[in-house]
């Protein structure tokens, strides 16, 4: 069972171009008491970064649509705020990411689908890392 001990009060920033998933998300992390700010592409997450100050956890997929992939926004997102927390999510394997060299080895990646508990579970460990 998940308790509240493994949710929190921080502001996420959801980056997620599928409705579902970022419902999904938004609502598991939103039960968990965290504020959630929800995006459905890199644009508009900046401009929410840019207009709220207290984002704590960039939490975005690693394939976006619109010309700005996960690892870019995060790369800008840190420029902007350096020290930003970040963790990625994809469908995609692990090894294919990292093989084809999008993401850094010591990167945050939760896999798809992943549970309540798991999302609760990597999302405190990202905030308290």
């Amino acid at each position: 069972a998940v308790s509240l001990a493994d949710g929190g009060s921080e502001t996420i920033l959801l980056v997620e171009d599928h409705d579902d998933l970022r419902t999904y998300s938004s609502g598991v992390l939103r039960e968990l008491g965290y504020q959630v700010l929800e995006a459905p592409n890199g644009r508009v997450a900046l401009d929410l970064l840019q207009s709220h100050h207290d984002v704590a956890l960039l939490f975005t997929d690693v394939v976006l649509p619109g010309g700005l992939n996960g690892r870019e926004l995060a790369e800008e997102a840190r420029r902007r705020r350096p020290g930003l927390k970040v963790l990625f999510t994809t469908g995609y394997s692990r090894n294919a990411i990292v093989h084809n060299g999008r993401l850094d080895v010591d990167v945050s990646l939760i896999g798809k689908p992943f549970t309540f508990h798991e999302l609760a579970l990597r999302v405190r460990r990202r905030l308290d890392d």
